[in-house]
């Protein structure tokens, strides 16, 4: 019996170390970091967040996107694993950023939306990448428009189709022939899908931080 307690206390203490070292030790270094201002021009990086962008999060998550796509630029490997399709290096190469993601990056999100997988490209910089409402209107509309082929499922549910009368909206989607509504009709984002819309132009990595420069050497 003495020995099966030394050896239940063994584990338990080597569980309490382990959790020791691998959460609460990266939770009080995480916790002790503070947004960067730069001395020129007083700003702060990460720049917050609209409150609109903030709710195009919400719509984010619910949608599940965190499930095709990962929000972390990484580090190439070496010189050749970054030719591997949507693998874990080179997202410098492909363009997916002008450098790797860092801890502070992330510290004015309430929920960090890492993801595991991806089925489609990297978005920490889309916002950057693709800077016009126009583009991810469309491409949450149906994601052929903009990238024929794409596995990506459409999200029309977030627009609605209206008649035109005489007083077309300047908001209405301007869609290539085939993807459009019908004649007479035109197809215009709910306030859903303009927040999300918001939040994919937030995802920017376009300013220094202390930890990394801001274009790749």
């Amino acid at each position: 019996m003495n020995k099966l307690s030394v050896i239940i206390t063994g584990i338990l203490v080597t569980i309490a170390f382990s959790w020791a070292g691998l959460v609460l030790t990266s939770h009080v270094q995480l916790g002790a970091l503070e947004h960067h201002v730069d001395e020129l021009s007083g700003d702060s990086f990460p720049p917050p967040r609209a409150g609109i962008a903030r709710r195009g999060k919400k719509t984010y998550q619910e949608l599940g996107c965190v499930a095709c796509h990962t929000q972390q630029v990484r580090r190439p490997r070496d010189e050749e694993t970054w030719r591997l399709p949507y693998g874990y290096a080179g997202d410098i190469e492909r363009g997916w950023g002008e450098r790797q993601s860092v801890a502070r990056d992330y510290i004015r999100d309430e929920v960090v939306l890492l993801g595991t997988r991806r089925v489609g490209p990297d978005l920490m910089t889309v916002g950057g990448r693709e800077d016009t409402r126009e583009w991810h209107h469309r491409h949450l509309y149906d994601p052929r428009i903009n990238t024929p082929g794409s596995t990506m499922p459409s999200y029309s549910f977030l627009y609605k189709t209206r008649a035109v009368d005489d007083d077309p909206s300047p908001r209405a989607l301007d869609l290539p022939e085939g993807f459009g509504a019908p004649a007479g009709y035109e197809v215009l984002p709910t306030p859903r899908a303009d927040a999300l819309v918001q939040y994919l132009l937030s995802l920017r990595m376009d300013y220094e931080l202390p930890e990394v420069p801001a274009e790749n050497e």
